[in-house]
């Protein structure tokens, strides 16, 4: 019989095996630091409890760089997610961007989705791979082979190691991959590619934690254009600008991203510079009518050109 785990967003989600319930852990664990973070997602929190309202997660976004040497890219992450249960539902390609996406779903549909994307390191102009290239030629080792077989077991119940496997997998998403960047890199690097420069300081922190509209239940913030509304009225600075017209399948927002300090080298010196850091996304999904089976389902998947709308709200000004 399915149970659910200790409080929190992702603590409210029945689980069926300890794989379920560690996957609730890990969440609310990135929840945790990314609220204590972003100042915004406070406010929402405040205005879901106010309204008598209730917040879904609908999927958790990361950011990484592909390189050769070593391989990195979606694969750093994907493959923890996989062992946990995830499989891929719907590729995605960002040309002018040069990055590519592949969300993720877990068989417990209620379980955020996960939008993980790439930097293709080999498009970008030669200066450009330079600085990225010193970076990403000191990635630290994949995940452990002993790791991800820990991960699988919990299905079965095997939970010995649990604690060790929280530990190693926040670590792998907290933890920067690579050494502390050259503040210069990062100035230089954001002149082609704000989302590189944004991987370069921040490594696989979370993106962004998504609001699914449809999940609140009031009338007061019954669809997107009243929660952005709520939000603003509570001083929340939001994009007034929703991607996706009334009546459509998806129609994204978002919040202006957190700035926070983070640690770069400056003549050989380790000291901060303030960089924007994440946002938090609101969501309402639409339904759609299969036409070979004529049942009517939610659209559960993503529109390139609306995420590539959303990849800007990091944009340093």
């Amino acid at each position: 019989m399915a149970s659910t785990t200790a409080a929190g967003p992702h603590g409210r989600i029945p689980v069926a095996n300890e794989q379920e319930r560690f996957l609730a852990e890990l969440f609310d664990t990135l929840w945790d630091r990314y609220r204590q973070r972003v100042v915004h997602v406070r406010s929402y929190e405040q205005l879901i409890a106010s309204a008598g309202a209730t917040f879904v997660n609908d999927h958790i976004a990361f950011r990484t760089i592909a390189g050769q040497n070593p391989i990195t890219g979606i694969a750093s992450l994907s493959r923890v997610f996989e062992a946990l249960g995830y499989r891929a539902a719907s590729c995605y390609q960002f040309e002018d961007k040069h990055l590519s996406a592949i969300h993720f779903q877990h068989p417990n549909g209620q379980f955020p989705k996960l939008f993980l994307s790439e930097l293709k390191l080999w498009e970008l102009s030669s200066p450009a791979r330079d600085i990225l290239h010193r970076s990403v030629s000191r990635h630290r080792p994949p995940v452990r082979e002993d790791v991800l077989l820990g991960l699988h077991n919990l299905r079965r119940g095997e939970t010995a190691s649990r604690a060790e496997l929280l530990s190693a997998v926040v670590s792998q998403i907290h933890d920067l991959p690579w050494h502390v960047p050259q503040k210069n890199d990062v100035l230089a690097i954001n002149q082609e590619s704000q989302y590189a420069a944004w991987v370069l300081v921040h490594g696989y922190n979370v993106n962004h934690f998504t609001s699914l509209i449809n999940s609140h239940g009031v009338e007061s913030l019954g669809d997107i254009e009243k929660t952005i509304a709520a939000l603003q009225q509570a001083g929340v600075p939001v994009k007034s600008e929703i991607e996706g017209a009334r009546g459509t399948k998806l129609r994204q927002s978002a919040t202006e991203a957190a700035v926070i300090d983070v640690p770069v080298l400056d003549n050989g010196r380790e000291t901060t510079m303030n960089w924007t850091y994440a946002y938090f996304e609101l969501a309402e999904r639409g339904f759609l009518t299969d036409p070979e089976t004529g049942t009517r389902g939610r659209f559960e998947g993503f529109l390139g050109p609306q995420a590539t709308q959303l990849f800007e709200m990091t944009r340093t000004k």
